[in-house]
């Protein structure tokens, strides 16, 4: 069975803006009803490869395709096909939710009554009836950025860019909105998710490419990036701090690496399924070491981050030059 072209690919993409080199030749590619998370702090050049991919900006150097539309050749037909949502939601203020969703659908060449009815559909999905005819002025973070996404939908695109969308909500609505993502994407649309929250990534992302200064660091499922930084680790948290070299001497012989302690935790790396705790339990025990909690920590995508650039994925003040996104209806 022949597989399908990637609904988004990426070669060799570059853009600088003076002297700085927002994007340094990236590569990427995304297969039709998947998401693919691109994770990194501020500054790394996630925003300026969505405003490329979303016709916004055009490369130095590289190409890309989405949706089989060349983003620079092709522009005009691709725009059609392509939903776009970025950080702060683009919603006139003083319009109604329903007149945001049918100002758009007209932009898209739509009928007023067509534009109407796509408009109510969508405000029904995203649970903004009651609001329809408030201004846009009046809703909440997570409402705004609700009627941001169902704007983006307007059209119905294949192919979604969502450049850090739920930053700056609460916890329950970036919860919400990563349902609806999930929704999208299980009715076959393909999302490119541009984030810095590394539990974001993990929940939504079949793919995670990790971006730093403007390259691809590295590229895979989840599971396939935290195996870039080992497997299981065994912890253990003692009571009395001053006892921590004496429990990694007790530990020292459960695997070929040394310990590592920090602070009153000992770290080791163990096998999976290995009996691991029971063992400690009973080295630490023969020690008559004190012990709070003893468990088995599996890598995550923090560790990946930070073992890849040396850094937390955190957000910066800077921006290295790489420009806000701008989103106009």
């Amino acid at each position: 069975m022949q597989s399908l072209p990637p609904a988004i690919e990426v070669s060799g993409l570059v853009k600088s803006f003076g002297e700085v080199r927002a994007l340094d030749g990236v590569d990427l590619a995304a297969a039709p009803g998947t998401v693919l998370g691109v994770l990194g702090p501020n500054g790394a050049g996630k925003t300026t490869m969505v405003r490329i991919l979303s016709t916004l900006l055009t490369p130095d150097a590289g190409h890309a395709r989405v949706a089989g539309l060349d983003v620079v050749r092709e522009a005009g037909q691709l725009r059609s096909r392509i939903g776009l949502a970025g950080q702060y939601a683009a919603v006139d203020d003083h319009l109604t939710g329903l007149e945001n969703l049918v100002m758009v659908g007209r932009l898209y060449g739509e009928s007023r009554r067509a534009a109407r009815v796509r408009g109510r559909e969508l405000l029904e999905r995203f649970s903004l009836t009651d609001a329809a005819d408030r201004v846009a002025k009046t809703y909440s973070g997570g409402m705004r950025r609700r009627l941001d996404l169902a704007a983006a939908l307007v059209a119905r695109p294949p192919v979604l860019f969502l450049d850090e969308p739920t930053t700056g909500l609460d916890p329950r609505s970036r919860v919400e909105l990563w349902e609806t993502i999930e929704e999208l994407v299980a009715e076959g649309t393909t999302v490119l998710l541009t984030t810095q929250y590394l539990d974001e990534a993990d929940r939504l992302a079949h793919r995670i490419a990790v971006i730093d200064h403007g390259r691809v660091i590295a590229d895979g499922t989840a599971d396939e990036l935290k195996s870039l930084v080992g497997g299981e680790r065994l912890e253990v948290h003692l009571a009395n701090p001053t006892e921590a070299l004496e429990a990694a001497w007790a530990l020292g012989g459960m695997t070929d690496e040394q310990p590592q302690i920090d602070g009153s935790s000992v770290r080791l790396p163990v096998a999976p399924g290995g009996g691991a705790i029971m063992e400690a339990v009973r080295r630490l025990d023969e020690a008559k070491l004190t012990v709070d909690d003893v468990g088995i920590r599996r890598p995550t995508l923090d560790d990946v981050f930070l073992a890849l650039t040396g850094h937390q994925a955190e957000p910066k003040d800077e921006s290295n030059g790489e420009p806000e996104l701008e989103v106009v209806a």
